[in-house]
């Protein structure tokens, strides 16, 4: 049965309005007839409706999706009308394969990138299942998208990390915790312990770090006796280990400029979204942008993740010129990588390490335990395989 209220969240999503208690998505856009109501009307029945519901899985999805999801929306049916030169903009629901096809040439002329497009799409193929149309929205190539406007690059091209990129990460630490110390703690544990920015900004030193035995972990997966719990993209949470005294001093550090055991590493005078632009604001302040040292706050997890492929491999990462290697050894390392990174996904550990390199043919035989032969979660040729969970 169509919950009355789907994908929302009691505590969180604002309540449904009054008139449309008691009656399924399908009785409330009814009460909005096509030709009679407005378009930007009805785009935003269907975002208040179906936007915080995840179009493919039984689960909410995040704010930031939820903002660009419907951001992209509003500016889809808006722009039908202004650049792809309809006269008028569809309702949603007589959107037609000639609408789609008409921004798909608009979205060329903008030579947008590969990734935004996909996303688009994706967009788009969500509506269109809120409107009970699975597969109304065709692969790209039917809308005449060639593979180099649509298909992501998943390996790194290029190395992004910050000591790649010529960047002394010390002394760049040192600067920044001089300038601002919770900001400086806050990088050192993107750089030491591999968080985004915004866990980094979310991160209680004291309350997140926990003694292994209550980590519910696998006692054969030990590999420190502190570890510090996260939660990232998808609100997956994770464990990370703090195996070395670079992690431990850099787990010091952020208790040192925090105000109690509850605290957060961002400025607790601030909201989440204010210390977030702070964070940003530091880094721009000392370079850290693609144009001036090409690369970016991001590249901080870059050094972490390259960090944790060579010490398990003994060379480099690929990106970074290193091997090949035995593959069931790359394959180990990129598990490492997925997993600390906060990925489902063993090809993402790609996009920090770089492809996989493979050895002249006749070079490697196959290694013990290794006949050949590919299992669940096994890397194919794509590296399109699930990291297995501890």
């Amino acid at each position: 049965m169509t919950s009355a209220s789907p994908g929302r969240v009691h505590g969180q999503d604002s309540p449904r309005r009054q008139n449309w208690a008691g009656k399924s998505p399908q009785q409330v856009l009814a009460m909005y007839p096509p030709g009679r109501t407005p378009v930007n009307r009805v785009v935003d029945v269907l975002i208040e409706l179906f936007n915080p519901l995840h179009t493919a899985l039984e689960k909410t999805v995040s704010h930031k999706t939820r903002y660009e999801r419907a951001h992209f929306l509003r500016r889809f049916f808006r722009e039908l009308h202004t650049d792809a030169g309809f006269k008028l903009a569809p309702d949603p629901r007589n959107l037609g394969q000639r609408h789609v096809q008409a921004m798909v040439k608009v979205w060329q002329r903008r030579k947008l990138s590969p990734g935004t497009i996909q996303t688009y799409l994706s967009f788009l193929r969500g509506l269109a299942m809120w409107l009970n149309k699975p597969g109304f929205i065709r692969r790209p190539e039917h809308y005449g998208l060639t593979p180099d406007e649509y298909e992501r690059h998943e390996n790194a091209q290029r190395d992004k990390s910050w000591s790649g990129n010529g960047i002394d990460v010390e002394a760049l630490l040192a600067q920044v915790s001089a300038y601002d110390a919770r900001i400086g703690a806050s990088m050192r544990l993107m750089v030491k312990v591999g968080l985004r920015r915004k866990e980094s900004v979310m991160c209680r030193p004291y309350a997140h770090v926990h003694p292994f035995e209550e980590t519910g972990l696998p006692d054969d997966e030990r590999k420190a006796d502190r570890y510090l719990w996260t939660k990232g993209k998808g609100g997956r949470p994770r464990w990370l280990a703090l195996a070395t005294e670079e992690q431990q001093a850099a787990i010091e550090l952020a208790r040192s400029v925090v105000s109690g055991h509850d605290a957060h590493m961002g400025a607790p005078d601030r909201d989440l979204k204010s210390n977030l632009r702070r964070l940003d604001y530091a880094l721009r302040k000392f370079g850290l942008t693609k144009r001036e040292s090409g690369t970016t706050g991001h590249g901080a997890r870059h050094d972490h993740l390259q960090g944790k492929y060579a010490k398990v491999t003994g060379t480099a990462a690929p990106i970074r010129g290193g091997g090949p290697v035995d593959p069931a050894l790359d394959r180990q390392a990129r598990v490492e990588v997925a997993r600390a990174a906060g990925h489902a996904r063993l090809r993402s550990a790609g996009a920090y390490v770089g492809a996989i390199r493979r050895a002249p043919a006749g070079r490697h035989g196959p290694t013990q335990g290794d006949s050949g032969k590919r299992g669940p979660g096994s890397i194919g040729d794509d590296g399109d395989a699930s990291v297995p969970t501890a």
